[in-house]
C-alpha cells in the first residue's frame, strides 16, 4: 500500500504517540501518503463530554500541528488533514460549518453510535435487535448520501448476532448504496489485529460479490499499527479469500472542502 487515510492522535483520548511518530513510521513502512483522521469533535449543546473524541476547542491545535508537519515533511511524504466523523443528524450541519473554518482535506464516515453518542446505542456491542441493525444501516446511508465522505470506515462494526439472513438483507442495502454512490468500504486493519468481530468474512464476501469498491485503513491508534499488508499475519489471506483488490490504496481527494 502507498496510502493510509485512517490515523488518530492522542486528542481522541484513546490513542498514543505523537503525530511525528506516526509520520516517521509511515515513511519507514514505505507509505507515500498519510492522512490523519482523528475522531471529530461534536458540538454538543447539553454539556456532555465525550471520552472518545477531541473537544471542539482542540480543532485549531489539531489542524495547526498538522499544517506545520505537512510542510516539514513535504519532500518525504504527502500528509492530508481529515476527520473520522459520526453522522449525527442533530449536529452534522453545525459541525460541518465549524470544520470548514480550518484547513481540511477530507472526511471519512465511521459510525459507532445511533442516533448519537450521548443518549444512543454503541453498535459494537452484541445485539440481535433487527431495528438496531436497520437504524445503523439507515444512518450510514444517510451520511454517505451527503457526498462529503471519502469512504465508509469499518462498515461491519455493527455487532449483529441474530439471523444471518436478516444481517445480509440490511447490510446488502448498505453495500448497494455504497456502490451506487461510488463509495469505497474500508477493510479495517485495527479490528483485524486487535481480534475484534470485524473485518467480517460474511460481510466482505457479500460486498465483494456485489461489486463494491474497497480501501484498507490502518485505523492507527498507535504508530506501530501503521503496517503493510504483509506485516499482518492472516490479513493477506483474508483479502484473497474475499476477492478484495485494493491496488495501491491511493484515493482521489478533491472538491469536498
Amino acid at each position: 500500500m502507498l496510502a493510509n487515510y485512517h490515523t488518530h492522535t492522542v486528542r481522541c483520548k484513546h490513542a498514543v504517540g505523537t503525530e511525528r511518530e506516526y509520520i516517521e513510521r509511515a515513511i519507514e513502512r514505505g507509505f507515500k501518503v498519510l492522512g490523519f483522521s482523528d475522531h471529530t469533535p461534536q458540538p454538543y449543546t447539553s454539556g456532555f463530554v465525550s471520552n472518545i473524541r477531541m473537544d471542539m476547542d482542540e480543532i485549531p491545535d489539531y489542524t495547526g500541528t498538522l499544517v506545520k508537519l505537512r510542510e516539514e515533511y513535504k519532500d518525504r511524504i504527502k500528509i492530508y488533514i481529515g476527520y473520522e466523523v459520526e453522522y449525527f443528524r442533530a449536529f452534522f450541519p453545525t459541525l460541518i460549518e465549524e470544520l470548514r473554518k480550518y484547513p481540511l482535506d477530507y472526511l471519512i464516515q465511521g459510525q459507532h453510535h445511533i442516533p448519537q453518542e450521548e443518549n444512543g446505542i454503541y453498535v459494537g456491542f452484541k445485539t440481535a435487535d433487527e431495528k438496531v441493525l436497520a437504524d445503523y444501516v439507515e444512518h450510514c446511508i444517510e451520511g454517505m448520501e451527503t457526498g462529503l465522505f471519502l469512504y465508509l470506515a469499518h462498515p461491519d462494526l455493527i455487532n449483529f448476532v441474530g439471523d444471518e439472513k436478516i444481517y445480509l438483507k440490511h447490510m446488502g442495502h448498505l453495500v448497494d448504496a455504497a456502490k451506487s454512490l461510488n463509495m469505497p468500504l474500508e477493510v479495517n486493519v485495527y479490528g483485524f489485529i486487535d481480534g475484534r468481530q470485524y473485518p467480517s468474512d460474511l460481510f466482505f464476501q457479500m460486498a465483494s460479490e456485489k461489486g463494491a469498491k474497497f480501501v484498507v485503513g490502518c485505523d492507527a491508534h498507535a504508530p506501530n499499527v501503521i503496517r503493510q499488508i504483509e506485516d499482518i499475519p492472516g490479513f493477506g489471506e483474508f483479502l484473497a479469500r474475499n476477492k478484495i483488490d485494493v491496488g495501491d490504496n491511493v484515493l482521489e481527494i478533491k472538491g469536498l472542502f
